[in-house]
């Protein structure tokens, strides 16, 4: 478990969640590359700028690379939200969105499988490098007043699977994390902290999970998405097939379709839809 000698980058570090992932790696042994649109600490290692800027997330590789010679893992976590219903959302608050999560994820996640491959080229050796990307129960649930962001969040699944196995030859792991966190992004949804007695929704829950994902015990762990927090980390599956249907001959003929189909979903109703809500249920067993 131990990170000693790493060197890591942490997006969205200033506060929350990031800043809760960058002290646990640095607690690790790691050394941690900081990154917020908002000031970082003062004697921080970072790059203050959006995320989704390419020449912030280049500045952030490069940093890495000559303050401390090398990267060997990448924490995406910035993110910004801006919650409207469907109908109601404007242009802007789509793109600001789907732009800091999904491409912000995407520059790092290239930037850094970059430096990965060629390094692993040059050496002709596998590479130590960890991707780990932020994604949310809300794309498997399809959050009803953020489109943008469970689309962005879906999104971001779909990257992190890609880069797993584009980049798992070169000794790269990719892996995302669905946390249900308290922070000042999600504080509208979930509320304030409970009064007395731990948080179940603390972002501590999450940290240890980042932290295995980040180091050698990981290292078989690959294309995977976990829903994580109060103390439970639960391993999600791929979609499975709920029903299949066959033409009779090579070709649906009229009325055919309608009739397989129309028996399938002759009880269901407008509100049962492909989401994973039973995911969303799960607790920690006490």
């Amino acid at each position: 478990m131990s990170l000693e000698g790493r060197v890591a980058i942490v997006t969205g570090a200033g506060s929350g969640l990031g800043r809760a992932e960058a002290l646990a790696l640095e607690e690790a042994g790691a050394s941690v590359v900081l990154n917020d649109v908002a000031d970082l600490p003062p004697g921080a290692v970072g790059v203050r700028g959006d995320v989704s800027d390419s020449d912030v997330a280049r500045a952030l590789v490069d940093t890495a690379i000559s303050r401390y010679g090398r990267l060997d893992v990448v924490v995406n976590n910035a993110g910004v939200v801006r919650d409207r219903m469907l109908f109601s959302m404007s242009d802007e608050e789509w793109d600001l969105v789907v732009r800091v999560h999904l491409r912000g994820h995407f520059l790092l996640c290239r930037n850094a499988g970059a430096y990965w491959r060629d390094l692993s080229k040059s050496t002709g050796e596998p590479v130590y490098g960890r991707l780990i990307n932020t994604t949310s129960e809300a794309w498997f649930l399809g959050a009803v007043a953020q489109p943008n962001y469970a689309a962005a969040k879906g999104g971001i699944t779909a990257l992190t699977v890609a880069a797993a196995r584009g980049l798992s030859r070169y000794g790269v792991r990719a892996n995302a994390i669905c946390p249900r966190a308290r922070t000042a992004m999600t504080e509208p949804v979930y509320g304030p902290a409970p009064a007395e007695g731990p948080d179940p929704l603390g972002v501590e829950h999450v940290t240890p999970l980042v932290t295995y994902l980040a180091s050698p015990a990981a290292d078989r762990v690959n294309g995977q998405v976990f829903f994580v927090h109060g103390g439970m980390v639960a391993v999600l599956a791929p979609p499975t097939v709920g029903a299949r249907f066959d033409a009779a001959d090579a070709a649906w003929a009229d009325g055919e379709l309608d009739q397989a189909l129309g028996d399938h979903f002759a009880d269901s109703t407008p509100d049962q839809v492909f989401t994973g809500r039973e995911i969303s249920l799960l607790e920690r067993k006490v």
